[in-house]
């Protein structure tokens, strides 16, 4: 009970966080029943419980037994059932209801909950149907799901309000791309580029569309192009080995990683475990098998649990003769994805050569 009753006709004023600066009205609120009811009476009732938002009546007992260490069976508590009233029926402050679904949105974004931050973005959507960013975010969650149709119609609707907006014509060349239509992903890929040439995410995302079309000296042209205008970002050599491999230039290959790794190196970066393994790939072609060993322990140290790097590894060291250590990497990949044909045909075939 509070030490001042609410009674039915009250207005409830909502908030979160209430006692801290980052204190936001959530709604306001009319109170229809006020039931007041032991604890004896409530600790059992599962479907109140459920009411409330607990699963039953035990979770509700785990909850209070936090929230009052000193309730007993006689300790009364005030049951209080409301509607919320529309933001213009409010007494007090008003809210941007619209400013705070989408902040909400944006948050369950950037922590993947996107089937819930989805919901968020449409609801703000009613706000304003025509809300360029809400649409370009509500297409980028709808990417992530893999619900690439309605993805493409959100960008569509955000180009038809801003057609000269390039970061927008770039998602919708990723989510053709992902659509399985690569061609008309580096059609709505040209548009972006069009509208600003030196766009460096709108470059790399083209090197990529490039790619999966097997235009590999275009591709090759973007990723020059983009360390043109930014020549440390490692992701972008990265990208360039990974061409000039599937160029069978594996020299320059092997050069374009190892400033990669430099760059993270340099810049106190995450390293990356592909970007090793590939360097140790682009070594095997050059028949430095020792140094790709090298590159492939450097990966596994990342990550240790990558069957395709151990099975890397094991070719190299058969590559070398070293037929024990190889089937020791085979069977380290056969015991983390045992449906690893590959290891399997070459763990037997280091058997044979034992």
């Amino acid at each position: 009970m509070w030490k001042k009753p609410l009674k039915v006709g009250d207005t409830l004023h909502c908030y979160w966080n209430l006692v801290s600066k980052e204190r936001r009205k959530l709604f306001e609120a009319e109170i229809t029943d006020v039931e007041v009811i032991d604890y004896i009476h409530l600790k059992n009732n599962d479907e109140l419980a459920r009411e409330e938002g607990y699963s039953d009546a035990k979770e509700l007992r785990k909850e209070f037994r936090r929230l009052y260490p000193d309730v007993d069976d006689d300790t009364k508590f005030q049951i209080i059932r409301f509607h919320k009233l529309p933001i213009e029926e409010w007494e007090g402050q008003k809210i941007d209801e619209k400013a705070m679904v989408t902040k909400r949105a944006d948050i369950l974004f950037d922590v993947g909950k996107f089937e819930d931050s989805v919901l968020c973005y449409t609801a703000a959507l009613r706000f304003d149907p025509d809300d360029i960013y809400l649409l370009n975010r509500k297409g980028d969650n709808l990417s992530r799901l893999g619900r690439f149709q309605e993805a493409l119609e959100c960008y569509d609707k955000a180009l038809t309000n801003d057609p000269e907006n390039e970061y927008i014509w770039n998602n919708k060349a990723i989510a053709l791309l992902n659509s399985n239509r690569p061609e008309e992903a580096l059609e709505a890929s040209d548009t972006a580029l069009n509208l600003n040439p030196r766009n460096e995410v709108v470059l790399y995302w083209r090197g990529f569309i490039l790619e999966m079309l097997g235009r590999y000296n275009q591709a090759l042209a973007c990723y020059d192009k983009l360390l043109e205008i930014n020549p440390d970002d490692p992701d972008v050599w990265n990208a360039r080995g990974n061409i000039l491999t599937e160029m069978d230039r594996s020299e320059e290959a092997l050069q374009s990683y190892d400033k990669s790794l430099e760059l993270c190196l340099d810049e106190a970066m995450e390293m990356d475990p592909s970007t090793w393994n590939r360097k140790g790939n682009a070594l095997m072609e050059l028949s430095r098998f020792d140094e790709a060993v090298n590159c492939y322990d450097e990966a596994l140290a990342l990550d240790p649990e990558n069957d395709v790097i151990l099975s890397n590894k094991g070719v190299a060291l058969i590559e070398l003769g070293r037929f024990e250590e190889a089937m020791e990497a085979f069977r380290k990949a056969l015991m983390i994805n045992p449906s690893n044909e590959d290891a399997k045909i070459l763990r037997d075939e280091c058997l044979e050569n034992l």
